[in-house]
């Protein structure tokens, strides 16, 4: 069991999206455990003063209507700071997705958050570090064999097949066609280009995925698809599906 010397806070975020620097936070809770082990829990939502992509709403559940009367994250930033100010932080992914996104939510309403002086926790990092995602220990899990010759190109695919018919006898539930299973596989998107520029809402329409106008339909931004296919410089793939978005508004060759 830890001893604590300090408060230790848990913090999980929900946001517009998960660019770090330029989404913002819709809700914040937070789990204060104090070092006598008291627990305090505390959640807000937050105006982000930007509309809240339909894309981030099917995941949180949280849409413009929801959030329009909360207050903004500058009228509760000094106060939030203050709370947490000298607490260890901690959280799941929370390196890599909450502490930058606290922290540059602070930045613009000209707050440090001295993430230097104490200790960050990821407690999804303590999982992959403890139960790794890698071939080897997959074939551990799955097949309860040690992988020889591990990183050899032919021990490595047969022990990928192998890890596939164990994972489809261990989850009955799978989909039993390989079209269903590539979308499971992609946590249920269709893959439109492989550096993922684009991508699909529940209704099948096309996304952008990337920029100020993410979780937005890409055919409403127009001038921005002839910009990446004309001006920029993307992959073959990415300009194939701008392509067909021209095309499609346009209603044939452009």
């Amino acid at each position: 069991m830890l001893t604590l010397t300090k408060p230790l806070v848990f913090i999980d975020l929900e946001a517009t999206g998960v660019d770090r620097e330029n989404d913002r936070i819709v809700e914040i809770a937070i789990l204060k455990v104090f070092p006598d082990g008291t627990k305090e829990n505390k959640t807000k939502r937050v105006n982000p003063t930007i509309p809240i992509p339909p894309a981030a709403t099917e995941i949180h559940r949280i849409s413009d209507e929801d959030v329009k009367d909360c207050p903004k994250f500058s009228q509760i930033a000094v106060n939030l700071h203050e709370y947490i100010k000298g607490c260890d932080l901690a959280g799941f992914n929370s390196n890599a997705y909450d502490i930058p996104m606290l922290f540059n939510e602070f930045i613009r309403c000209g707050i440090n958050l001295d993430y230097k002086s104490v200790n960050l926790i990821d407690v999804g990092n303590i999982f992959k570090i403890n139960e790794p995602r890698t071939l080897t220990a997959g074939y551990k899990f799955y097949c309860g064999k040690d992988l020889e010759d591990a990183h050899s190109a032919e021990a490595d695919i047969n022990a990928t097949y192998e890890v596939f018919m164990a994972q489809l006898s261990k989850y009955p539930e799978l989909p039993k066609t390989l079209e269903e299973l590539a979308i499971y596989s992609n946590f249920d998107r269709r893959i439109l280009d492989l550096s993922g520029k684009f991508c699909e809402d529940a209704d099948g329409n096309i996304l952008l995925n990337f920029g100020k106008y993410r979780g937005e339909k890409a055919l409403d931004h127009l001038d921005f698809i002839e910009w990446m296919l004309y001006k920029a410089d993307f992959p073959a793939d990415t300009n194939k599906v701008c392509e067909q978005l021209l095309q499609e508004a346009y209603g044939g060759p452009f």
